[in-house]
């Protein structure tokens, strides 16, 4: 799975990557991203690729309460296209949700010891993703969002057995086509990120609180 991620790139450098042309001009940037805050995500509107804020833990149209946002934080890539509450979703609304790197948890002797995942470019990347636009019973418009896992590829397997699903460079307007509905095409998207374009270490057990968010987060844990 992936429950925990951050984001600290500047806009100018998220917005050459994904090449936007419209949304919101700031980023909710954090070194400890958890459910329930808001995340930076990408859409295709029109054409062009722009910059929204949404609530991490998609709700569904039908649901009556965020609170099922939090059951939600992830879709299985296995079953993403077919499951009742991701379906139209995959279909007609899918993101990606910018990222620098996430972290998961290993367990050695009994303990869980946070290890901090990126790119070796050291640039920020999109995770696929889905996003819906729910209404609360006052009206209230809200976008809520999952983020696509698949199986771990070889470096992560020792560590979970799930990753987030880090959609590469060249297959982002795929992703992103509101226009394109062919659940194999983009299925094939949805695979593990080559273990040679990651780098991973341990780091403090600061990230264990969403409360601790600074940049010590992400620094390599010295023995």
């Amino acid at each position: 799975m992936c429950g925990r991620f951050e984001l600290h790139s500047a806009f100018e450098i998220i917005a050459q990557i994904f090449g936007l042309a419209g949304g919101v001009s700031t980023v909710p940037a954090s070194y400890n991203i958890a459910p329930g805050q808001h995340i930076a995500i990408i859409v295709n509107e029109g054409g062009k690729n722009r910059l929204a804020t949404c609530r991490w833990g998609l709700v569904p149209t039908w649901a009556k309460d965020l609170k099922e946002g939090y059951k939600m934080i992830n879709a299985r890539a296995e079953t993403v296209a077919e499951k009742p509450s991701f379906r139209q979703a995959f279909s007609r609304h899918r993101c990606l949700v910018v990222a620098d790197g996430f972290y998961e948890w290993k367990n050695e002797g009994g303990k869980k010891k946070p290890v901090y995942v990126h790119l070796k470019s050291g640039k920020p990347f999109g995770m696929a993703g889905l996003y819906s636009l729910w209404t609360s019973p006052d009206g209230e418009q809200v976008c809520t969002s999952t983020i696509i896992t698949t199986d771990a590829n070889e470096s992560l397997k020792p560590i979970h057995d799930r990753m987030p699903v880090i959609t590469p460079q060249d297959k982002y307007d795929l992703w992103l086509d509101p226009d394109v509905h062919e659940k194999e095409k983009l299925l094939l998207v949805l695979k593990p990120y080559p273990d040679k374009e990651l780098e991973l270490y341990e780091v403090s057990t600061r990230v264990n609180s969403p409360k601790n968010d600074s940049a010590e987060n992400i620094e390599r844990l010295r023995n």
